[in-house]
Formats: C-alpha cells, sequence, structure tokens
C-alpha cells in the first residue's frame, strides 16, 4: 500500500508539473488598424492564475478595461476526461497615430510563478476611406460602427445670411448615454439652437458609402455670420455608451447556444465608452457689395416683406394716434433694424414698441419684427407722413431690393387746449400765422389803490426763489450724473446685467412650470448669454466659451465658479436631446443656473 500510494503521489506530480508546462498566456488582437480606430487587446490565460498586472499602452488610448470573464471546457475521449480553464483580460483601445508599435507583455500569477504573455506588433495606418467626420471604430472590425458628422447646408455665404449646420450621428451597434463634452464656441457667428427632437433622438436609415446606417439629428445650429473672411466652426464632441460584440466571440464564428447564453449573462456584448468629434469646417464668408447699395440698407440678409399701418388719419391736436412699421420673411429677423420713419417737426413721438415673433426649425430663422410709433400733434393742419423706405439684400437673387411703405394724409383739427394766441398750423414752421397781433385800445378805470400784501420783494418771495434756486441747483447736478451714467455704455450694461437675466430666468420658470422646453431654453440661454455678455462687456458675435472663460480668469473670478459657468452652458446646449425626465432636467438646469448667477454675481461686481 505505501508504495502505491508513493506511485500515486509521482503522477500527480508529474501530472501537474505537465499542466504547468501547457499552460499559455498570449495576446490577442488585430495586426493592423487605422488611425482613430477603436480595437480590442485580449490577453488569454490557458489555466489558472491570479494578480493580473496590465501592461502600459503608451502609445495608444485607453477607452476601458481590463475586462475579466472565464470559461472552462470538459473533453472526455476513449473514456479520457480533460478540464480546460481559460481567463481572459480585454481592453479597449483607440490608435493615435501612424506607426508600428509593440502591443507589450501582461504578468499573472501562476502556481506561484509569475508568467510573462507574449507579445506582437501593430500596424497603424491613415485611414484613407475617412470623408472628414469624426469617427470612432468598433471591435467588428469596421472602421465606422458610430460616428458624428457636421452638415452645413452651406459653405459660403454673406455677412449676415442664414447657415443650417446639422449634427447627425451614424451607428450600426446600440448606443445610449449621449452628453456633449464639448461645445464648439462659434466665434464670428450668432448662434440659434432650433433642435426639434424634445430630448428624444427620431432615428431612420440611411445607406453611406456601401454600409446601411441608423442615423439621427443629435443637434441643429442656425449660424449667422458677423465678419468676412474664412470662419473655422470647431468640432463638436459628444460622448456615448457603446454595446460591443467581443472579437474573440466573432473569431470562433456564430454559436446558437454560446450567443443565446452569453447575451443573458451578459458576456457576448460590452459596453464601452466611445468619443465622438464632428469635423471642423471653413465657411467662406462674402462682405455686402458696395455695387447699387441703397443708403436705406441696414444689415437685413434674406427675403422680406414690409408693411405699415395707421389706426386713424383724422383727429385733433394732442390726441395720439398709433402707426406700426412690420417686416416679415426669412433671414436674421432678431438681428435686423427697423427703418425710422420721417414725421413732421411739430409731432410728440414716443421711443417705439419693438416686437419680435420667430419660428425656429431646420430651415432657418423666420418671422416677424414690427415697431409701434404713438405719435400725438401738437398743432392743427393738413399733413403728409411720408413713405418709408426699407433695404434688405437677397443673397439668393444676389441684389438689394428695396420696399417703401404706405403714404398717410392726415387732418388734424384744431382742439380746444390747442394752445392761445391763435397760432394755425398751414404746412410748416416757416407758416405758422399768429392773428389778434393789433394793439387794442387800453381802457381807463377809476384811482388805483394798494389792497392787501402783495408777495413779490416780501421775506416770503425772496425765502420761496431761494428754496427754487436750491432745488434748481440739485436737479442740475442729479441730471449731470445721471447723464454721465447713461453716457458710460459699458457701466449702464453692467448694472443692468443682473435685472435683465433676473427677467429671463422669471420667464424660462413660466415654461418650466407649463413643462414648455423649446420656450424654456431660450430663455435660459438667453439669460446666460446675456448676462455674461452685458457683465463682461463682449458683443454677442464674439461671445464663445473661450472668450468667457479668458475674460472670467481675467476678472479674477475663481476657478471653481468659472468652470460651473462654463458646464452651465455647456449643459443647456445638450440637456434639449439628452435622455431622461424633460421636467426634472429643466429642474436642475434653472436650479443651476439662480446658483451659478448669484456666485458670478459677487466676483464680478
Amino acid at each position: 500500500m505505501k508504495r502505491i500510494g508513493i506511485l500515486i503521489l509521482f503522477l500527480m506530480t508529474v501530472f501537474s508539473l505537465r499542466a504547468q508546462d501547457e499552460v499559455s498566456f498570449k495576446v490577442i488582437c488585430k495586426k493592423q488598424v487605422v488611425v482613430g480606430e477603436q480595437f480590442q487587446v485580449s490577453y488569454e490565460l490557458n489555466g489558472d492564475g491570479k494578480n493580473f498586472e496590465a501592461p502600459n499602452f503608451n502609445n495608444f488610448e485607453i477607452l476601458g478595461g481590463p475586462f475579466s470573464s472565464s470559461s472552462s471546457s470538459v473533453q472526455i475521449i476513449n473514456g479520457s476526461v480533460t478540464k480546460t480553464n481559460t481567463h481572459t483580460y480585454s481592453f479597449y483601445l483607440r490608435a493615435i497615430k501612424e506607426g508600428t508599435y509593440t502591443i507589450p507583455a501582461a504578468t499573472i500569477t501562476v502556481n506561484k510563478q509569475k508568467v510573462k504573455s507574449t507579445t506582437t506588433d501593430i500596424l497603424v495606418t491613415k485611414d484613407s476611406s475617412s470623408t472628414g467626420s469624426g469617427t470612432v471604430s468598433g471591435t467588428s472590425g469596421n472602421a465606422k460602427d458610430v460616428f458624428l458628422e457636421a452638415i452645413p447646408n452651406k459653405k459660403t455665404a454673406y455677412i449676415g445670411e442664414q447657415i443650417t449646420l446639422t449634427y447627425k450621428i451614424y451607428y450600426t451597434i446600440p448606443i445610449s448615454n449621449l452628453s456633449i463634452s464639448k461645445a464648439p464656441s462659434y466665434s464670428g457667428f450668432w448662434t440659434k439652437d432650433v433642435t426639434e427632437n424634445n430630448g428624444v433622438l427620431q432615428q431612420s436609415s440611411i445607406v453611406k458609402d456601401g454600409q446601411e446606417y441608423h442615423v439621427a439629428t443629435a443637434q441643429e445650429i442656425v449660424l449667422i455670420p458677423q465678419k468676412a473672411g474664412t470662419l473655422t466652426i470647431d468640432p463638436l464632441s459628444i460622448s456615448c455608451i457603446a454595446q460591443i460584440r467581443s472579437e474573440r466571440q466573432q473569431q470562433r464564428g456564430y454559436d446558437p447556444f454560446e450567443n443565446f447564453f452569453g447575451d443573458i449573462m451578459g458576456s457576448s456584448y460590452t459596453n464601452v465608452k466611445k468619443e465622438l468629434k464632428s469635423q471642423p469646417i471653413d465657411i467662406e464668408v462674402k462682405a455686402m457689395p458696395m455695387k447699387d447699395k441703397p443708403n436705406s440698407f441696414k444689415g437685413a440678409v434674406g427675403q422680406f416683406t414690409f408693411t405699415s399701418k395707421i389706426d386713424k388719419t383724422e383727429m385733433k391736436s394732442n390726441d395720439a394716434f398709433t402707426v406700426t412699421y412690420t417686416v416679415s420673411g426669412k433671414g436674421n429677423i432678431e438681428l435686423l433694424e427697423l427703418p425710422k420713419p420721417n414725421f413732421p417737426p411739430d409731432f410728440e413721438v414716443y421711443d417705439p414698441k419693438i416686437t419680435t415673433n420667430t419660428k425656429n426649425n431646420s430651415f432657418g430663422i423666420s418671422g416677424t419684427k414690427k415697431a409701434e410709433y404713438v405719435v400725438i400733434p401738437r398743432v392743427s393742419g393738413d399733413f403728409t407722413l411720408t413713405p418709408t423706405e426699407f433695404s434688405y439684400f437677397d443673397p439668393a437673387k444676389n441684389r438689394y431690393v428695396t420696399l417703401e411703405s404706405d403714404k398717410y394724409e392726415l387732418k388734424v383739427e384744431r382742439s380746444a387746449n390747442e394752445g392761445s394766441g391763435g397760432i394755425i398750423y398751414a404746412g410748416g414752421q416757416e407758416a405758422i400765422k399768429v392773428v389778434g397781433s393789433d394793439i387794442m385800445h387800453i381802457m381807463t378805470t377809476g384811482n388805483l389803490h394798494k389792497e392787501g400784501v402783495l408777495l413779490f420783494a416780501s421775506p416770503l418771495y425772496f425765502i420761496l426763489l431761494a428754496i427754487l434756486i436750491v432745488i434748481f441747483a440739485a436737479a442740475l447736478v442729479i441730471y449731470k450724473r445721471v447723464n454721465k451714467f447713461n453716457q458710460n455704455q459699458v457701466l449702464v450694461r453692467n448694472r443692468k446685467a443682473t435685472k435683465i437675466a433676473k427677467k429671463r430666468l422669471q420667464n424660462a420658470y413660466n415654461y418650466l412650470k407649463i413643462k414648455d422646453q423649446n420656450h424654456f431654453y431660450e430663455e435660459f440661454s438667453q439669460a446666460l448669454w446675456g448676462y455674461i455678455s452685458d457683465k463682461l462687456n463682449i458683443s454677442r458675435s464674439q461671445l464663445s466659451m473661450d472668450t468667457v472663460k479668458e475674460m472670467m480668469n481675467g476678472k479674477n473670478v475663481p476657478e471653481d465658479i468659472t468652470n460651473q459657468f462654463i458646464d452651465l452652458l455647456n449643459n443647456c446646449e445638450f440637456a434639449r436631446f439628452a435622455p431622461g425626465d424633460p421636467g426634472k432636467k429643466m429642474d436642475d438646469l434653472y436650479q443651476k443656473g439662480l446658483e451659478v448667477i448669484t456666485k458670478a454675481e459677487k466676483n464680478l461686481n
């Protein structure tokens, strides 16, 4: 029995040593990839081990890993039972630059001894099939499983002409958790987000470069260039989670049992974070042509109509009437300047009430802008309101167009309170006539005598005179200070910034209560950009994430507050199409907006 025990122990030792000799630890990956492609690197151990040590992937970007998985197989051949354990450690990498690189060895402990894996070389080449759009490949071998593309409807435009920029996501694998990692600054452009997905991506199918994709519109932006030259739109970066089928499974071919059980246990697919980046776009912006440029042109670009209306043409002096001028059409409606009509010199004209109503969609911005004037004729007579000219540039026809409002004949009758002296207006300042100007006969009366006490030259008279002088001096000082303050536009904008932002935020809150997403995000975005524009004295056309950050740092605003403000701007742009509860998104964004503006106000005063 003792000899049999020794023999069994000897055989177990031999088999153990043989098993250890048969342990293999190898690296599995592609031999060639393209720049920007994501690929899988797996370290496969044919045996049992522990304390896996990952290598240093210096020449690649690590997107995820290590992800570990185990499998075992049992074979019975002629009554002989063989059991094999396999452990796999996977990484997802992205190729950064061209060249030939070595995938380094990993180490693992097997039977208290460290074992090194094999190494392999991989060739990274330029993606010659790239169309210029931001791409990230999957492990299926296709370099464009999911990618983001920026598509402008035109690459040449005039100053003030609308450009619609659409960001589309193409994908052949499931994706989720979309979020903007970095939004472009759109330097040199006035921008308007016109995305209409209501927080849900609407997908369709398309064949692109011979490959069928699902495609969804992530964001749509209307751009209006503010200066001539070549303007570059920086890439938009979006991160997402992609569900990728493991490369190892693809190499084994289709196994219905493994696919079925693998999908249930979650081993057939891996969730990997992907960074999608659109391509940069150059826009050639042309200046307005000088030939045939009318004097009434104030920068309107598009296709417009110009109308006017008046509530009455017959009235009495000192009675008010209303005249309205309206521009309607498609173009830079929010930025255009309405023409100023000419009124007779003796008409009192109040500042107009400007109203803008726009409709924003993938076709651009359209709507109406009107100026409503309240006018009071102070004298009687017959007057003519001459037509007012409105000029715009039509890029489709490549020419200027001048439109005229209606002409109005006004009849103003004399009112009882027009004034004494018999003044009659007869068509101009030089035509003022005065009747009854002869000196009337002085009638004689009886003896004159003093009654009561006269105010003139009395002590009370001089006291009242001194009080009036003091009041006049104080009013003059106040007037000069207010006038000086109003002349300092920088100071005026700075002082009014918070008040205007609060009004915008109140409007956003009203839309929040009725869950009107489009108007909420529009008002909230205008509150943020308008506040920082007025506080930092930056024109809207020059606003960008970079300029805001630079100016806030220059004002010694703490870095954490600056970063919170930038993040809030980014989140506002993304929240329109991010998945999730719309009401909760709007409420969270609104609360963060109040908090960040309050902090910024304390540091920017």
